[in-house]
């Protein structure tokens, strides 16, 4: 698929969020939602798109992240409200719903607020971590500031953005075009009328999220679930990861199972950037999802 979707803004839940939309042109097949991760948007989804002919998609910009408002409060339980928000706006209903990252942790909130909006999940190395980790509810502490804040934030060109990051991880795993994706649709006009770009998630608000990532606990969500979901994760993470190392996944691994009609599917052979790295791969997880009879 290559048509260029069109571009939505609708102030929704205080901010204003901005959607994608490619129109399907094969009726009766389930409309598919994407939801991104932290620090990502809408379009980085644009070559799991191209694998999808046929289908009506949606991608969000979540609050904070692309061309959406960057309104506080940028907390994980306000993500799951946006979303919902714009799942009802939409009236979606009979839904395959597609998360990565933070957007798996964001999708869960939303299926079980408005379970007649899904047929299926497909929740891509989701940030839904193993219950002892909320009950320790680890802090960064008042004065830490996360890694991510310090990111290169004003750019030339996303051309500029796309040769920078070509050659170093983990872009350099990246399909190339997903990798031009991010760029092109990564960054804003300097918002002070300067010359050149700045990232569409600002630095702060990025790692705002990431600090934020153990205070939202939603294992109570998963049994109100009925659909079938399917989990893909990623290669397990080892105790001692770095916080900034994203090559293994952040997802529990008993987590398929919480849900009532929970698949899981271990891709040990990639890093946490699923949707980056197998574009093709991840189109096939949602494809097969809406082949389903329910769906």
């Amino acid at each position: 698929m290559t048509v260029i979707p069109e571009q939505h803004q609708q102030r929704l839940n205080g901010v204003d969020l901005c959607w994608f939309r490619w129109r399907g042109c094969e009726p009766g097949l389930a409309p598919v939602l994407l939801v991104h991760a932290t620090g990502f948007h809408a379009r980085c989804w644009d070559q799991v798109v191209r694998h999808l002919p046929g289908r009506e998609v949606i991608a969000v910009d979540m609050r904070g992240h692309g061309r959406s408002g960057k309104d506080a409060p940028i907390t994980w339980d306000a993500f799951g409200q946006d979303l919902l928000a714009l799942v009802q706006h939409l009236e979606l209903r009979g839904a395959v719903g597609v998360g990565h990252s933070m957007g798996g942790h964001t999708l869960v909130q939303a299926a079980a607020a408005e379970p007649e909006a899904f047929c299926r999940l497909v929740l891509v190395d989701p940030v839904i971590m193993e219950p002892e980790f909320y009950a320790a509810r680890p802090s960064w502490g008042e004065d830490a500031e996360h890694p991510t804040a310090k990111r290169r934030n004003h750019w030339q060109s996303w051309q500029e953005m796309r040769d920078r990051f070509a050659d170093r991880l983990p872009f350099s795993a990246w399909d190339p075009a997903v990798l031009e994706d991010y760029c092109r649709w990564g960054v804003l006009p300097d918002p002070d009328g300067g010359e050149g770009w700045v990232l569409a998630c600002p630095p702060q608000i990025e790692a705002a999220v990431y600090m934020g990532s153990s205070q939202h606990n939603i294992h109570d969500l998963p049994a109100r679930i009925d659909v079938p979901v399917t989990v893909l994760r990623a290669k397990p993470r080892s105790v001692d990861r770095d916080p900034m190392d994203f090559s293994s996944s952040p997802t529990w691994p008993d987590l398929a199972a919480a849900f009532p009609d929970g698949h899981d599917v271990h891709l040990s052979h990639l890093s946490h950037f699923i949707p980056m790295e197998q574009p093709a791969l991840v189109a096939e997880y949602v494809l097969a999802a809406g082949r389903r009879r329910s769906c």
